[in-house]
């Protein structure tokens, strides 16, 4: 068994600790939590697992790393941190551990990570004889291993389009879903995540992963950004009320071109309410959320993946697939050299021995 702590028991470390629990190769260990309300209640109670694991949250990171875990599952939030979640992670190599996060946007392709944050990460897990993967969904599986995997299937490929859309009323994370993308300011707010070179800080290595993955090199990378506003107040169930005037949808793109053309794109379409920009991509159905893969070429080839999880969410959902490719990755880096990863090189791992089991 593998000695493994989760690091925050937010909409991500919720699920790593289910994730944890069902995996036959690891032995859930610690959890850590910067909340001093969850500081001794089970990790079971806090994963809503409906039963008690016999471990209890602590927010002792010093003595649980002290400890050298053998793994580490960091899912404490990097967006408004970065460097706070820089030097935890530096910290958790250091102490010997394999580390799998979502929190460091800049080394999801870690041949085009920027040096500053690169190298030190680098020295640590050298340093400590760990392992680094930094993974997620959007950007993560849906933007890397999903397309790379689906473009196989081709022979002539035109445009890979890796899409998110979403209704974010059902992502519980009030400051990421109004102050980071903006929905419910006026449009004259500037949200950070639709900031100029934003979106290609956070989805361009993937667009570039993806080039490398099929032979290509990008000679750029464009953004493109659209908003539109509510045309009429609205409340929603999970994230409140939305006035009507401000920013009710928004549609991105992070386009990669070889040769002048955009080649490799990824697209979000991310609402507040079904009623904004319906003129827009919507899911299948008309569903809450869905990830979808189209490869423009010969055949044309069209993949989408609907998860769902805490009651049907789709946003948990999301996060759940994120906490699994993380999770099922932990074992095959124990085996690795200590060093930095990446999605090319972490292959998405059955779900061994877990067949029919709960």
């Amino acid at each position: 068994m593998i000695p493994t702590v989760v690091w925050g028991t937010g909409n991500v470390g919720r699920a790593a600790i289910r994730a944890v629990v069902a995996h036959p190769l690891l032995d859930l260990v610690a959890v850590l939590v910067s909340s001093p309300a969850k500081v001794g209640k089970d990790a079971g109670e806090l994963a809503e697992l409906g039963r008690r694991l016999g471990v209890v949250a602590t927010d002792d990171t010093s003595g649980v790393l002290a400890r050298s875990p053998r793994a580490l599952v960091y899912a404490a939030s990097g967006d408004v941190r970065p460097d706070g979640a820089l030097d935890d992670i530096a910290r958790a190599l250091r102490a010997g551990a394999v580390v799998v996060t979502p929190s460091l946007y800049g080394m999801y392709d870690c041949a085009s990570a920027p040096e500053e944050i690169r190298g030190p990460l680098l020295a640590a897990a050298e340093a400590g004889g760990g392992a680094l993967f930094v993974s997620g969904v959007d950007p993560g599986w849906a933007n890397d291993v999903l397309p790379v995997l689906v473009s196989g299937l081709g022979s002539r490929i035109d445009v890979v389009r890796a899409q998110e859309i979403f209704d974010y009323s059902t992502y519980d994370q009030p400051d990421a879903v109004r102050d980071l993308i903006g929905m419910g300011h006026p449009l004259d707010y500037q949200p950070l995540m639709l900031a100029e070179g934003i979106p290609s800080m956070i989805w361009g290595g993937q667009l570039r992963m993806i080039a490398r993955a099929l032979g290509a090199e990008l000679d750029g990378i464009e953004e493109a950004v659209e908003r539109r506003e509510l045309e009429a107040d609205v409340t929603t169930r999970t994230m409140g009320d939305f006035a009507a005037g401000t920013q009710g949808a928004v549609r991105l793109e992070v386009r990669g071109t070889v040769g002048g053309e955009a080649r490799i794109v990824v697209e979000h379409v991310t609402r507040i309410h079904p009623s904004c920009a319906p003129d827009w991509p919507v899911a299948p159905g008309g569903g809450a959320g869905a990830h979808r893969v189209v490869i423009e070429g010969r055949p044309r080839i069209e993949v989408t993946v609907e998860a769902t999880d805490e009651g049907e969410n789709r946003a948990a959902g999301g996060n759940a697939t994120a906490a699994g490719r993380l999770v099922n990755a932990i074992d095959w880096l124990t085996e690795a050299e200590p060093g930095l990863y990446d999605a090319l090189d972490v292959p998405l791992r059955p779900a061994v021995g877990r067949l029919g089991k709960r």
